[in-house]
C-alpha cells in the first residue's frame, strides 16, 4: 500500500493524478494523507480557471485533468487520513506531489509531514517527490545526523532558471507571487540541502512535455530508494519509474 502526501489545497493536478492512476492500473493500492483528514483539491487555476491566452504553455493539459477528475471520485481520495493519524509502518512506500499556490504551504511547512517522510528513509522504503514536493525532503532533517535526509543523494526538482523564475515573470503582473511560493527558490533551497550542490542536477536545458505515448520526453532521477522529478510535463516518466521503483521493494 502507497501513501500519498496532499496539502489543504493547491496541489498540483498532474503531479498527483497520473502517478495514482499508474499505480490503480498496475492493482497498488493507494491511501491519501492531508493535514485535517478531509479531501483536499488540486490549484483551481490548474483545473479550471487557466491562464487566458497562456494556456498552451501552463495549464494543466486535458488527458491529464481527465485523470484528476477520476482521482477525485476514487473512494479513498474522499476518506484520506489525517497526518497526525498515520502510521507509516503501515505503508510501503510515499509519493509527495508538488504545486506552487500558497496552499502547498500545509505540507510543506507541517511538522507531522516531515515526520512520516523520516520514517521512508529510515526504513529505506521507497520515495517519490516531484517539483515543490521535494522541499518537503529538504526540510525533514535525519535526527542521528542532523542533515537533511535529501543529503548523500542525487536529486532534481522544479529549476529556477527554466521553469520557475520565466513562470512567474510572464504572469507576475497579474498574478503577483503566484508562481513564487517562497521567495527562494525550489532549486535553491534543495540545492543547500545537499553536501554536494552538483548532486542537483538540473535535465536538459530544453524540456520537453512528456505523455502516456511519450514519456521518454521527461526527465527523472533515480538515486537508491529515491525517484525525484521536476514539473508535471515530467510525469508519465515519473509515474512509470515509480512503478518500476514499487516493483522491486514490495
Amino acid at each position: 500500500m502507497i501513501l500519498i502526501l496532499l496539502p489543504n489545497c493547491d496541489y498540483d493536478p498532474t503531479e498527483s493524478s497520473v502517478p495514482w492512476e499508474a499505480m490503480r492500473q498496475a492493482g497498488v493500492e493507494v491511501r491519501f494523507a492531508t493535514p485535517e483528514g478531509l479531501p483536499a483539491y488540486a490549484d483551481s487555476r490548474l483545473v479550471d480557471i487557466g491562464f487566458g491566452l497562456l494556456n498552451p504553455f501552463l495549464m494543466t493539459r486535458k488527458p491529464d485533468l481527465a485523470s484528476y477528475a477520476r482521482m477525485i471520485e476514487d473512494e479513498a481520495f474522499n476518506q484520506p487520513l489525517a497526518y497526525a493519524d498515520v502510521d507509516p509502518s503501515q505503508f510501503a512506500g510515499l509519493l509527495i506531489p508538488g504545486g506552487h499556490a500558497q496552499g502547498m504551504r500545509s505540507l510543506l511547512e507541517s511538522g507531522q509531514a516531515r515526520r512520516i517522510a523520516l520514517h521512508f528513509f529510515k526504513t529505506a522504503k521507497p520515495v517519490a517527490a516531484v517539483c515543490h514536493g521535494v522541499l518537503l525532503l529538504a526540510r525533514t532533517l535525519d535526527p542521528a545526523t542532523g542533515r537533511p535526509v535529501l543529503d548523500g543523494h542525487k536529486v532534481t526538482a522544479l529549476v529556477a532558471g527554466t521553469m520557475e523564475l520565466p513562470a512567474w515573470l510572464m504572469t507576475a503582473l497579474w498574478l503577483g507571487r503566484y508562481y513564487r511560493t517562497y521567495r527562494q527558490t525550489v532549486e535553491a533551497e534543495v540545492s543547500a540541502a545537499l553536501n554536494k550542490p552538483k548532486d542537483f542536477l538540473r535535465g536538459p536545458l530544453l524540456a520537453k512535455r512528456d505523455s502516456a505515448d511519450k514519456p521518454q520526453h521527461g526527465f527523472v532521477v533515480r538515486d537508491g530508494q529515491l525517484l525525484t522529478a521536476r514539473w508535471p510535463g515530467d510525469c508519465h516518466r515519473f509515474a512509470a519509474e515509480w512503478l518500476q521503483l514499487i516493483g522491486t521493494r514490495t
